[in-house]
């Protein structure tokens, strides 16, 4: 099993590595705990995740709850296709990409 990290870009800048499936998913929301405290924009890189899956998905919308709760604005870029496949199945796309969902909203 590889691991997933969470790693600190900088100003509320965060990267995401590895395999983020229900063995790693955990550890990503314990590393972020303390990471994401002290910050007010949230914005978090998924590009280098190799694969993920349902706790992938659900690692992100325990995110957003905490954010919220916090009154911190999230963001998510390079979100992988299983992710986003499974938040479509899910129908909460909308959570994840809310300038994508809006878009799509104003063009229909």
């Amino acid at each position: 099993m590889s691991g997933a990290r969470l790693e600190s870009l900088g100003a509320g800048r965060f990267r995401v590595n590895g395999v983020l499936d229900v063995g790693t998913a955990a550890d990503v929301l314990k590393q972020s705990v303390e990471r994401f405290s002290n910050v007010g924009r949230i914005d978090v890189d998924l590009g280098g995740v190799s694969e993920a899956d349902s706790a992938g998905l659900a690692l992100l919308i325990e995110w957003l709850r905490t954010a919220r709760e916090r009154s911190q604005q999230i963001s998510f870029v390079n979100i992988p296709a299983q992710i986003n496949a499974l938040a479509k199945i899910s129908e909460v796309e909308e959570l994840l990409n809310p300038a994508e969902a809006a878009k799509t909203q104003n063009s229909e």
